[in-house]
């Protein structure tokens, strides 16, 4: 008999190793399953950490005119000016208006182009005012493959 109750004990004692080694893996696993799924638990809540705060230089560079240009958008500064920044930008780059040099009837015949199939509103009194700044600071310029260089100060190289 003593052989069957030390047999229950050594079966009872790898019951209880078996039963403390289920209950450290089921530990682990719950643990990693938790790191997995909430990466963030060890850092501070967004309401516990200070705000950094980063200056921000305000400028009032929106409308500024450098030089004769209009800085932000790249057009000669003359009368129509503002009234071609609100209508033409708006639906498209300043470039758009300074790469296209053309004459009063060409410009009228583009804005006609944009009214039917671009949607462009209807511009009232503010379309000669844009016709004539249009024409007035980019007129139709012929020119080749480039611009004949002015004002050039030559000097000689030098050996």
């Amino acid at each position: 008999m003593q052989e069957h109750s030390k047999f229950k004990q050594q079966v009872k004692a790898i019951y209880r190793l078996m039963a403390g080694l289920f209950g450290l893996f089921s530990v682990a696993a719950i643990v990693i399953r938790f790191l997995l799924s909430n990466p963030d638990w060890t850092r501070k809540k967004a309401s516990e950490v200070e705000p950094e705060y980063v200056s921000i230089q305000e400028t009032d560079d929106f409308d500024k005119i450098e030089n004769g240009i209009h800085v932000r958008t790249g057009l000669i500064e003359a009368d129509g000016l503002m009234t071609v920044v609100n209508n033409c930008t708006n639906c498209h780059s300043a470039k758009l208006v300074t790469q296209n040099r053309m004459n009063e009837e060409r410009w009228i015949a583009t804005i006609r182009w944009m009214q039917e199939t671009q949607n462009l509103w209807d511009l009232g009194n503010n379309e000669a005012i844009i016709v004539n700044y249009l024409v007035t600071n980019y007129p139709p310029m012929k020119k080749g493959r480039r611009e004949i260089l002015s004002d050039i100060e030559w000097y000689e190289l030098t050996d």
